[in-house]
């Protein structure tokens, strides 16, 4: 087993975590547990009142990663402009697809299932799973935007809403 080497993440320091989203690094504590010492960052996600404990050893493993830049915030904005991009395939599998790219933590794979199921006004109703989707990966897409850019987040949600109403235009 190979050792990964350790981020470079420091308290305070807003990260992504694959599977939840934007977090902030609020320690990083040394524990023992089952007789290993360990390190870990201890990251605090606010909106879910949730704190999750990552070995440093394991953090570059398991996804984790500093905040998008600027550059690609405003790739992953351009992104939502696009048309929607919808496969033919039944509903089950498209779903486990959609799911996996908001799991990854990548902003783009994020802003692409974002694009594909936002529905304009005047668009056929979502199904309760769709609609679930899509607010799962608008709410990783507007913290994440929120973090990078200064904004609190419903500036950051205005931001992402006017540029999707804007693609429906």
């Amino acid at each position: 087993m190979t050792k990964s080497k350790k981020p470079d993440f420091r308290p305070n320091e807003f990260v992504v975590y694959p599977a939840h989203g934007v977090g902030k690094i609020v320690s990083i504590e040394e524990q023992e547990i089952a007789g290993i010492h360990l390190e870990l960052f201890v990251i605090s996600f606010e909106k879910d009142k949730m704190t999750l404990r990552v070995p440093t050893h394991k953090a570059t493993d398991v996804g984790m990663r500093s905040l998008s830049t600027l550059d690609v915030v405003a790739k992953a904005l351009d992104t939502l402009k696009g048309k929607a991009r919808v496969k033919r395939a039944m509903w089950s599998r498209r779903a486990q697809e959609y799911e996996q790219k908001i799991n990854s933590g990548d902003l783009m794979a994020i802003a692409e299932v974002v694009r594909d199921l936002h529905r304009s006004d005047d668009q056929r109703e979502q199904s309760y799973s769709e609609r679930q989707l899509y607010e799962a990966a608008l709410e990783r897409l507007t913290r994440e935007v929120a973090a990078v850019s200064g904004f609190d987040e419903a500036g950051a949600q205005k931001k992402v809403g006017d540029v999707l109403v804007g693609r429906a235009a």
